[in-house]
């Protein structure tokens, strides 16, 4: 095909039939393959938290009403926020192991900003650009220093616990009482209309994710450098930019988490969920998303929190001890990275009948 042609065949056609008609079905065709995409990778999550609805609906009435339905939103909301910046970290093929370490830090500066009586709006904005500077550190030490990951947000992890102590002295801050501390509180625990206030902004945080990683050049890079860094980076692709933009946006969602969390409890905790860290890694990777990098998204990432979520739900309304929980994520965590490795490796397809050789 000359030049010309496949020139002509590029440039848009104001004829019927030609792209800028065929524009909105390729886009709807663009999303369908999208929800195809994210449905069979979750494949396995989404029938079990079909079959686990079904079930705690027919033997625990409380569980379909509305006001369960929105304890489980807020009950894990922190889970969500932490689990999207980890989905962006882990696509690109690293780890953050201080994504909790990082809220319960910033949750403790955001206590103190109130308390030295700056107002809302500063605390919050201070709260979020401490956020951005935790991930900036991870970011700098794993992509430019060239320091293994694994190696890097294990010492922050550390070094971040230990900041949250340090600063509070081992308490609690309790800001209920503290000036510019009801916005927070309204916004994590009112609602309009009977829907969560919170609710609506986990929606739009999960949006915004979901476009950023599916329509922007950085989302691409994303996924290149989580399939093969080499390859990303011979393909024009910044590496070492794009790497220390995911560790910044986890600690951005670290620093929405910590809001979130001391709005409500009413309070900015040192101490660090033993389990947060587990529930994190294991909605995203139950999600679909490969711990080897470069497939799945945040889709999966919400799927495999509401997942862990209705099973804790079931587990406090058929009154199991909250012991049990560590041990739950951690078999659906083992059984969903098996599962996946699975499938990665063909373990589950059909054989072609009739064709051999």
């Amino acid at each position: 095909m000359s030049s010309d042609q496949l020139a002509a065949e590029k440039r848009p056609d104001s004829g019927h039939g030609g792209p800028a008609h065929d524009a909105a079905p390729s886009r709807a065709a663009s999303m369908w393959s999208e929800i195809q995409r994210v449905s069979g990778r979750s494949t396995g999550v989404i029938a079990g938290l079909v079959i686990l609805c079904i079930y705690l609906t027919a033997t625990q009435p409380v569980f379909a009403t509305w006001g369960n339905v929105t304890n489980v939103v807020g009950g894990n909301s922190v889970v969500l926020l932490l689990a999207i910046g980890a989905t962006f970290v882990i696509l690109s093929g690293g780890i953050d192991l201080s994504t909790a370490a990082a809220g319960a830090a910033t949750a403790i500066i955001f206590g103190e900003l109130l308390s030295a009586g700056v107002g809302a709006l500063v605390a919050i904005a201070g709260t979020l650009a401490f956020g951005l500077f935790l991930g900036a550190v991870n970011g700098v030490l794993i992509s430019y220093l060239k320091i293994p990951f694994l190696v890097v947000t294990l010492g922050t992890l550390s070094i971040f616990e230990s900041f949250a102590l340090v600063v509070s002295s081992g308490k609690t801050i309790n800001t209920f009482t503290l000036d510019g501390f009801e916005p927070v509180y309204t916004f994590t625990l009112e609602d309009i209309a009977g829907v969560p206030y919170l609710l609506i902004f986990d929606v739009v945080v999960v949006v915004v994710a979901a476009l950023v990683l599916r329509y922007t050049s950085f989302g691409r890079g994303v996924y290149a450098i989580g399939s093969n860094s080499e390859a990303a980076r011979l393909n024009g692709i910044n590496v070492a930019r794009t790497t220390l933009m995911v560790y910044v946006i986890a600690g951005l969602c670290a620093g929405l988490a910590a809001l979130v969390q001391v709005g409500r409890l009413t309070g900015a905790s040192p101490n660090i969920d033993s389990t947060l860290l587990l529930t994190v890694i294991a909605a995203v990777l139950i999600g679909g998303t490969a711990y080897t990098g470069g497939e799945g998204g945040v889709g999966g990432t919400v799927l495999g929190v509401l997942f862990l979520g209705v099973i804790q739900n079931g587990l406090t309304l058929t009154d199991v001890s909250t012991f049990w929980r560590g041990t739950v994520n951690g078999l659906v965590l083992i059984v969903a990275v098996a599962l996946g490795v699975g499938r990665d490796r063909g373990w589950f397809r059909l054989p072609k009948g009739g064709r051999r050789g």
